[in-house]
């Protein structure tokens, strides 16, 4: 089994406030193993997440919550029961972009992203679904996945905070939809 992460590792170029843009390069590579059948891509880091280093470190965030209701048991709180959890689950969890220009964790704030070469995963592991947590990331793969080599793709609501449209309970109900289909 090929478990594929880093923790600790941060390559943000000494720029993490909230009030100064600058370029950030992903700061962590993609949880996966060659069983992982379903790729959850987001957008880029958050704040939270990149002093964490980890994904959906800000637990304002549903990502974890949505994961717990899916499958009928709580998330770890620590990485690597997190990590278990997703490949589990049969899990692959990546973002879209490789680096950027962001200000804080406003999505809205991206300029000059590069996408992630997101056949280091796709060609190695037997995806079957790739699904996008939020519009960015559903953008970004649409733009530079033009290939989806027939696997489903679907853009499904954010788990982010500012997603308030979304109750807990909805995200939920359409997470579990997209997760367990077959």
């Amino acid at each position: 089994m090929r478990v594929l992460y880093v923790l600790g590792r941060m390559c943000y170029h000494g720029r993490m406030s909230k009030q100064m843009p600058g370029k950030l390069i992903h700061p962590f590579p993609p949880v996966w193993n060659d069983h992982s059948r379903v790729l959850i891509l987001g957008s880029f880091p958050s704040v939270l997440s990149r002093q964490n280093a980890f994904y959906y470190g800000n637990t304002q965030n549903r990502f974890w919550r949505v994961l717990g209701g899916v499958y009928g048991a709580p998330v770890p709180d620590d990485v690597p029961g997190k990590q278990a959890y997703l490949l589990r689950h049969r899990i692959a969890l990546w973002d879209a972009l490789a680096s950027c220009e962001i200000t804080g964790s406003s999505d809205a704030s991206i300029k000059n992203a590069v996408p992630n070469n997101l056949h280091q995963v796709l060609d190695h592991a037997p995806i079957r679904r790739i699904l996008a947590n939020g519009q960015l990331a559903g953008r970004v793969c649409r733009e530079y996945l033009v290939d989806f080599g027939g696997r489903d793709f679907m853009v499904l609501p954010s788990t982010s905070p500012a997603n308030a449209v979304w109750n807990l309970e909805r995200l939920i109900d359409i997470w579990r939809e997209a997760l367990l289909a077959e």
